[in-house]
Order: C-alpha cells, then sequence, then structure tokens
C-alpha cells in the first residue's frame, strides 16, 4: 500500500481535487438529448466503512446496481467481507485518505466508521468536492458538527446523516399533528433506550493481547485515525468500541440521533440554553465510587432545556435516560399501555397543553393521547407522499443518492430530511448531552482516596459560541485533542 500521506500532502491533494471538484458538474440526461444515457446517470459511490452498518449503507445506496460502487476503505477486511464479495470490482482500500488522494472517479462516499472517525473523513471528501453520508451520530463532539455543517455548505456538497428514521413518514405525521395543535404547546419530553448493549461502566482495559490475525500495526493504527492511541483490545474492535470515549458517544450517541431527532423536528428546535446530568457510579470491591475517565457510564439521566421556538411558544424541557431507566406512565396514558415501543424499551414523550404525543425508535407507532380520553392513531397506509416507502430504510440513502445527482441547492437537495443544515444541530444537542456526562465525573480524590466530584452542576450553553459560560473546565469536551497528522483541517 502506498505511504500515508502526510499532514502537509494532504493539504496539498486537497487544495488540487478542490479546484477540480470546483468545475465537476453532472449533467442533467434532457441536455444530452433523448435516449443518451450519459454515465453521469450513475453516481460512483465509495464506502469508508464497509462493515457493520457500512454494508447496510453502501449496499442501500448502490440500490441493486442503479449505481455504480467503485471503491471501498475499511481497516478490518474480515468485517468488511460482505461488501468486498458483493463489489468484487471496487478497489480496496484500508486508508481513506490514500483512497480519496489516488482515485479520481469517486463522486460521493459514505462513511459508517466508529464515531471518532465521521469528523476527519467526511471533512476530507468535501474539501474535494465529494457529497457524503455520514452515520449516526455525525461527529464525534459538538466542534466537529459544527465546522462540517459549514463545510457542506461551503464546498456545495449533498449531505445526509444517517439517522434514518427521518425518512419515516410517520414522523411527517406528527409534524402535521403538532401543526395542527392536536397537543397544544409542548413543556416536557421525556427520550429513553434501553443502550447500552455493549459493555460500559467498566475499567478500563490493561491487557495488551494480540492484534487478530486480519489486523497489522499499520491497520491499527489507521482504526486509531484522530484518537489518542491505545493497543489493541477486543474490548475496543470491533463495535464495543461505542462504550469508550476515545472513539465512541455511547447510548446517547447511538441513539439519540434516533430518537432526539422526532422532537427536534417536530418542534423545530435550536441551540439549547442549558444541561444537567446525573450517572449511574462504577463502584470498587469495598463500595468506593470509582472514576473512569476513558469510559462511559452505565446508565446516565440527562436534562436539556430549550427556549421558545416560533413553532413551540413556550420554553421547553427534555429529559434523557438511558441504561434501561425510563419515565413513569403520565395519567393520559393507561397503566396498560407501552410507552413508546410495544415493550417500552425505547421511546418518546411529548407532553402538551391539550395531550401527549409519544412514539418508537425511529418515529414508529405514533399516538396522541388527548385529556378529552381521546386516542390518534397513524391512518392505515400513511406514507405522507414518500416516493421511496417501499425501499430498505424508506429511501434514506436512496433520496441522498438522487439528491446528488440532482446537485446542491436542487428541489431533491432541499428535501433531505437530514442534510448536514439540519442534523448538525440535532448532532449538536445530542452532544450536548455527553458534554455533561463527561463534567459530571471531573473532580479529584480526597485524603481517604474517595473522589469528590466538582462536574455535578447545571451548565449554561452559549450555542453561538459553543462555550459553557460558568464551568470553563467543561469547555475542554466541546473539541477533542488530535493525534499528529489527523487534523480537522
Amino acid at each position: 500500500m502506498k505511504e500515508k500521506p502526510t499532514q502537509k500532502s494532504r493539504r496539498d491533494f486537497i487544495k488540487t481535487g478542490a479546484v477540480a471538484a470546483g468545475s465537476f458538474m453532472i449533467v442533467p440526461r434532457h441536455v444530452l438529448g433523448k435516449g443518451y444515457i450519459p454515465p453521469s446517470d450513475k453516481l460512483n459511490i465509495a464506502a469508508i466503512g464497509a462493515g457493520g452498518k457500512g454494508w447496510s449503507d453502501i449496499r442501500n445506496a448502490w440500490n441493486e446496481g442503479a449505481e455504480n460502487v467503485v471503491a471501498l476503505c475499511d481497516v478490518d477486511t474480515n468485517r468488511a467481507k460482505n461488501a468486498i464479495e458483493k463489489f468484487p470490482k471496487a478497489k480496496l482500500y484500508k486508508d481513506f485518505r490514500v483512497m480519496l488522494e489516488q482515485q479520481k472517479d469517486i463522486d460521493a462516499v459514505t462513511i459508517s466508521g466508529p464515531d471518532h472517525m465521521h469528523g476527519v473523513a467526511a471533512m476530507a471528501a468535501m474539501q474535494l468536492g465529494k457529497h457524503v453520508y455520514v452515520q449516526k451520530p455525525l461527529t464525534h463532539n459538538i466542534y466537529e458538527a459544527r465546522k462540517l455543517t459549514e463545510a457542506a455548505r461551503q464546498y456545495k456538497v449533498v449531505s445526509q446523516m444517517g439517522n434514518q428514521g427521518a425518512s419515516n413518514p410517520e414522523q411527517q405525521l406528527m409534524v402535521e399533528w403538532f401543526n395542527k395543535k392536536k397537543i397544544g404547546k409542548v413543556h416536557t419530553v421525556h427520550v429513553w433506550t434501553n443502550r447500552p448493549v455493549w459493555p460500559q461502566g467498566i475499567p478500563f482495559p490493561t491487557q495488551k493481547p494480540d492484534l487478530p490475525k486480519q489486523l497489522s500495526k499499520s491497520d491499527w493504527d489507521l482504526f486509531i485515525g484522530p484518537a489518542q492511541y491505545v493497543d489493541y483490545h477486543p474490548l475496543f474492535h470491533p463495535f464495543k468500541w461505542r462504550g469508550w470515549w476515545n472513539f465512541g458517544t455511547g447510548a446517547l450517541g447511538d441513539m439519540g440521533c434516533h430518537l432526539i431527532d422526532t422532537p427536534f423536528r417536530v418542534l423545530e428546535l435550536g441551540y439549547p440554553t442549558e444541561v444537567e446530568c446525573s450517572v449511574g457510579q462504577v463502584f470498587t470491591r469495598d463500595w468506593t465510587p470509582e472514576h473512569i475517565p476513558e469510559g462511559c457510564p452505565p446508565s446516565s439521566s440527562v436534562q436539556i432545556k430549550f427556549p421558545a421556538t416560533k413553532k413551540n411558544k413556550t420554553e421547553m424541557t427534555m429529559n434523557w435516560s438511558d441504561g434501561g431507566i425510563r419515565p413513569f406512565h403520565p395519567d393520559l396514558i393507561p397503566a396498560n399501555d407501552p410507552l413508546g415501543e410495544n415493550n417500552s424499551s425505547n421511546g418518546v414523550l411529548m407532553i402538551g397543553t391539550k395531550g401527549i404525543m409519544t412514539c418508537g425508535t425511529y418515529g414508529r407507532n405514533p399516538k396522541i393521547y388527548l385529556k378529552n380520553g381521546d386516542v390518534m392513531t397513524m391512518p392505515e397506509g400513511y406514507t405522507a407522499g414518500n416516493p421511496n416507502e417501499n425501499l430498505p430504510e424508506r429511501g434514506h440513502q436512496t433520496s441522498w443518492v438522487q439528491a446528488c445527482k440532482a446537485g446542491f441547492g436542487s428541489d431533491k437537495h432541499q428535501a433531505l430530511t437530514s442534510s448536514f443544515d439540519y442534523s448538525g444541530p440535532l448532532t449538536e444537542t445530542v452532544l450536548m448531552g455527553n458534554l455533561a456526562i463527561r463534567s459530571y465525573a471531573l473532580g479529584k480524590a480526597n485524603d481517604r482516596g474517595r473522589m469528590n466530584f466538582y462536574g455535578r452542576k447545571r451548565l449554561l450553553w452559549d450555542g453561538k459560541n459553543m462555550k459553557i459560560t460558568n464551568f470553563d473546565e467543561a469547555n475542554q469536551f466541546v473539541k477533542r485533542e488530535y493525534r499528529e497528522g489527523w487534523d480537522l483541517i
């Protein structure tokens, strides 16, 4: 494999690529004449992260051969096995920087690796004029989310975050219900999940097992990317990276962009004004609370407050809980009715002055419980005119592909349900909870070795300037320290 670009060489190839990208344009079929099928009728797509969720993302974007898959990038060929076998003509890479530098025929990329790679990979692709589809959460931290949102506009690329519930027409029904004032003004929202379903709230591993056969030392270095270097451990890869701040964003990052999406969309929320949290404790054998700064807690409860909006003309409090903790039944919901999903494991409650609107993950199974005792449910066959209703994941990836072909600023681009203009601020809100969780654990040991936590406080947020105004120590979590050569340029 070709030697990895240095930071300087990466800047050089980005500048060169940006000039070429500025002259690139997909020519509509009608310009070239009836019956002529230009090469641009098929989008050339590459996958950065081709295993796990990356496999379904690139497969759905490919859409049974409607598009071309020209490149695959993954440090772990075992995880990417399905994609490699499905697309044998696609060039295979392990370093996305090498792929973007060497392969000039790429129009768009899906990015579905661990959370810590989303920001640097998406930024590198956008700077070269590549359209981007990025799995949720959009980024690992608030700073990256803001920068990607700005970059999508600057480089005029079509963007979409992979919270596929955003393309579920049931969410649009909930927007319609709220716009018709069915539940009045919403003052309280509850959002909850049964995650984590991976190891979390455990001590940082100190063993140094051998790398699996499919990973070399250089592969592991690529997996680390912009994060702080740690030795390989099966508690980091595959998938279990979610529970470690170095790579993942915990239960909130995993499910927040799916569940918080609904109230964020329905109420048209913006930047929150404050956040506060409480977390489940980890104890040693002598029942001493243990501070594990490297890992996410086993459970958390987060409160985020929002100002009144044009649509929801009252201040609103959002309560998030994970680790199996869920809200109690409101009086309006019958005792035997589940909350959110059928087993109450995940869900959303929006409590208004006239009633309660509720749904499960991805906005599924929406209902309204009114104060007069009536219950509203989704009309049979409701699709909100979604042309991709019968496609996998409601056509979330396909809509992005169609918008890429139509171009930045087109009607299809404007119709996307989770472009960075929307999903960037949504991700910032989700990651506000993590900022509070990580700040909660700030502290030092007292004379008896027990932790004195001084981060347990209500944090006031200046959204425009991305800053906590009353506890400066918390601002270290707005942005991460990047490993040399991996800056978010």
